[in-house]
């Protein structure tokens, strides 16, 4: 196996067919694989916080221990990081480089060009071979799982590539938002400047995700305009073109539309038999050319499920020492399908994602006491969010909003509708933050 990531897919296999659905999918298949460590027999794996690291310590080592054991015939002991502490892990140079090489696919030469990403593909190694000079800035919209983020990689890949002292910051809209709100409660504004406006590449992926945030979108047209200024490069990637993102400031929309837009659409079936046959190429895996074909006529729209299920038949032949045929390749894509079902929407994300939109706190939200405008507002939000979006009652929202009677709730999702009504800009951020909540 070429790296930790192809080892990780045998081991979750192996840990499938050990316990229940519930419980792979509720606990390990949130681990992602973040380094093995050869010298000191150690597996680092990053978990999504310390609860999730505290219950796999509990109830899930020896289940670990044991696929470990059945994959590489070697014991390892195995350490897990929150995100957080990945942040202060890799600032030592060994474990970045490793980091680095998780990405080793996303480059030019293993993207698949076709007639519905060939104007994209194009655009992004035009940047690739001329920063700054061809297309600046070059936003790329299209559906999830489509390459937009492959082209992003591929771009920065390509660059340091042909100049190794080129600076490249790649960040998420999402995580953009997250680290100016740290940055402004450490009062570290200055580092977090500095940070971005000194790269010479700047990648942003699912840019989306800052409008409606006023704070970010105002450190974020400054950071812009820094850039762009001094004639570095910025790419762009979003689900929609900057016209549809409702709730972006009008000076942000027209510095992404001020150059080139490009847009990915589904590829055909002739380009998704060549994905699955690359992939299975990289992996070392044979396919023939009927579970090719058979892969490609079930998996029609997203390119990160014909790759998953590529990577999943390769495990699936390692652990059974079996060639893939038509009926193991149902069974992955099956599994693979399941497992693309959006996490089930909460209250806890629809209010994290509101007081990020407001520039407030969670804890602010579902408090009784304060009562300023824009926290009332963003609570009055959150509450209509919720009854959108789950099937809780007017009983259960009051609860979950600082035990409100009822009668409350009903009148603040009457109060929102009027709003709505009467301001477009309400209905456009509501409707913004809406979207961005099912797309997470």
């Amino acid at each position: 196996m070429d790296s930790f990531d192809d080892a990780w897919e045998v081991i979750c296999s192996y840990c499938k067919t050990k316990i229940t659905d519930v419980a792979y999918n509720t606990w390990i298949s949130r681990i992602k694989p973040l380094k093995l460590d050869f010298e000191s027999n150690t597996a680092y794996l990053v978990v999504p916080n310390d609860f999730h690291r505290q219950t796999l310590t509990r109830c899930y080592i020896p289940l670990l221990n044991e696929a470990f054991e059945a994959v590489f015939d070697n014991k390892f002991i195995i350490s897990f990081k929150t995100p957080e502490e990945v942040e202060e892990y890799t600032k030592a140079p060994e474990i970045k480089e490793e980091i680095k090489d998780t990405n080793y696919e996303y480059t030019f030469d293993t993207f698949i060009v076709g007639s519905s990403n060939k104007f994209a593909h194009a655009a992004c190694l035009a940047v690739a071979t001329n920063p700054s000079h061809a297309y600046n800035p070059l936003f790329l919209w299209g559906n999830s799982g489509l390459g937009k983020t492959h082209l992003l990689y591929a771009i920065g890949n390509e660059i340091k590539k042909n100049d190794p002292s080129k600076v490249i910051c790649y960040i998420k809209g999402d995580d953009f938002t997250n680290e100016l709100i740290e940055s402004l409660r450490l009062a570290k504004m200055s580092e977090f400047r500095h940070k971005y406006r000194q790269a010479d590449i700047l990648l942003v992926d699912d840019v989306q995700f800052i409008g409606g945030k006023e704070s970010t979108q105002e450190e974020f047209f400054h950071t812009f305009n820094a850039l762009y200024d001094a004639k570095k490069q910025i790419v762009l990637t979003s689900d929609r073109p900057p016209k549809e993102i409702k709730t972006l400031d009008d000076r942000l929309r027209s510095r992404f539309e001020q150059d080139l837009i490009a847009d990915i659409q589904p590829p055909d079936i002739e380009t998704r038999i060549a994905i699955i046959k690359r992939k299975a190429e990289l992996l070392e895996i044979d396919l023939s050319n009927e579970v090719c074909e058979y892969i490609a006529s079930k998996i029609k729209s997203n390119i990160r499920q014909l790759e998953g299920t590529v990577k999943k038949l390769k495990a699936k032949s390692l652990l059974n020492h079996e060639k893939p045929t038509i009926s193991s390749v149902q069974e992955v894509i099956a599994d693979i399908l399941n497992n693309d079902v959006p996490p089930e929407v909460t209250v806890e994300r629809i209010i994290d994602e509101v007081a990020r939109t407001y520039g407030v706190s969670a804890d602010e939200i579902r408090s009784q006491k304060n009562r300023s405008a824009n926290i009332s507002n963003a609570r009055h939000v959150a509450i209509y969010v919720t009854r959108e979006l789950t099937t809780l009652s007017m009983v259960a929202i009051g609860e979950e909003f600082g035990n409100r009677h009822y009668s409350t709730i009903i009148y603040t999702l009457k109060k929102v509708q009027d709003m709505m009504e009467k301001d477009r800009k309400v209905k456009e951020i509501i409707d913004d933050t809406i979207k961005n909540i099912r797309d997470r």
